[in-house]
Formats: C-alpha cells, structure tokens, sequence
C-alpha cells in the first residue's frame, strides 16, 4: 500500500483552511508530529500569530496505565485563547482520545470562541465521537498497525507504517 505524500497533504489542508482563517484564527499542533504541521500551516497562510504546541501526556484518559513518555515536551500556547478561534493541528486521527485531551488542555488557558481539528489524514477507528474539519486524506490501516509522521533530516514530512 502506498503512503500518502505529507508534504503534498500540508498543502490540501492550508487550502481547506485558508477560506475559514480570519484576525481571531490561531494554530495549536500537537507534539510532534501536529507541532510541524501547524508551522508549515502557519507560513502557508500568512498567519502572524506563531503557533501553539500541546504535550497532552498529562490530560491522556490512560495516563494512569501508561505513565509520562520518556520524550514529554512543555506545551506552549504563546497566544490569548479567550475568544479565540483555535484549530487544534495533529497528523493522524484515530481513536479521538488525544483530540479530547487537547480539547481539555486548551480550555485551562481560556475559553476559545471556537475550535476546529485539522489533521493530514483520518486512518479511522474512532472510540470518541471525534471528527475532523479540515481533512485531505483517509485511509484504511489494521488495528495492529500504527500510521506515524516523521521528520527526515532533510526536514521533509513522511509517513511510516510500523506494526504495534
């Protein structure tokens, strides 16, 4: 099966965005794979306001069985969320259970006016009834499979399928 091009999905999903986008309208990706995406979204639509960066290891419903990754990173949100637009930027969609754990850590810095889930691709599988705004991509993966975006040296997004 091939794996879709990243780089080409950023572009599809900036112009999925770019006709929603107005003065109120922030990113907010979530580590890592989402962080890289809201920075190619961000240039891709002349946004001024950097975008934001969410570790939600800590909102996770399954914290308690899976504990703190050894590669947690601080979330940042250098940006007013009170009244805000937010579109909360991530690679893959799945289950949905990261999305809510976004959701409930953007609502500790403020009360956005509205938010909106962009993500390269929507592999299904969902547990939550979680759906994206903004999507250029499905695809169908088995449940023993992880569908993982990577950053290459060369700084170019790919996909990698890997057996869980």
């Amino acid at each position: 099966m091939p794996l879709p091009d990243a780089e080409a999905l950023c572009s599809a999903l900036a112009d999925l965005i770019r006709p929603q986008v107005t003065a109120a309208t922030a990113l907010i990706g979530i580590h890592t794979g989402g962080v890289w995406i809201a920075e190619r979204l961000q240039a891709a639509l002349g946004l001024a306001q950097p975008p934001g960066a969410l570790d939600v290891s800590f909102y996770r419903d399954d914290y308690n069985q899976r504990g703190l990754h050894a590669s947690a990173k601080k979330s940042h949100i250098p940006f007013d969320v009170e009244g805000a637009h937010i579109i909360i930027v991530d690679d893959v969609l799945y289950t949905g259970r990261t999305i809510r754990a976004a959701m409930n850590e953007i609502f500790d810095y403020g009360r956005p006016a509205r938010i909106d889930l962009a993500v390269l691709t929507d592999r299904g599988g969902r547990e939550l009834p979680i759906a994206p705004t903004f999507c250029p991509h499905t695809l169908s993966l088995s449940a023993s499979q992880m569908l993982a975006l990577e950053q290459t040296n060369a700084g170019k997004l790919v996909f990698r399928v890997t057996e869980k």
